[in-house]
């Protein structure tokens, strides 16, 4: 399995992005997904995840503003950020979990991040 982002880039606060996350290889209903970011001089954190049961499930910083969905085809997934703030600028990566009964903590497989820069 191999995971390609795409979608990042600059815009001003209250503005949005929808990053995108391409799988190569047959996940199917096997893997739990999810995006993290890190911001600089701060820690890896997640913003969402999403079961494969596609219940997805956000960090309390994304207040309603995220949406985590899954394409039709199951071959790629969505992360639209609207309205968003400064402090949002970080390289967002998504990931893939391998389910064992339950989401794991730790990624299996990661993207190489793509940059999101929210400018005020």
């Amino acid at each position: 399995v191999k995971l390609t982002e795409s979608g990042g880039g600059s815009v001003q606060t209250g503005g949005s992005l929808r990053l995108s996350c391409g799988v190569s290889g047959y996940i199917g209903r096997r893997y739990c997904m999810a995006w993290f970011r890190q911001a600089p001089g701060k820690e890896r954190e997640e913003v969402v995840r999403m079961d494969i049961y596609d219940v997805a499930r956000y960090a309390d910083f994304v207040a309603g503003r995220f949406t985590f969905s899954r394409a039709s085809v199951e071959n790629a997934f969505y992360l639209q950020m609207n309205d968003l703030k400064h402090e949002d600028t970080a390289i967002y990566y998504c990931a893939a979990l391998e389910y064992l009964g339950y989401c794991p903590s730790t990624p299996d497989v990661w993207s190489k991040g793509t940059q999101v820069t929210v400018s005020s």
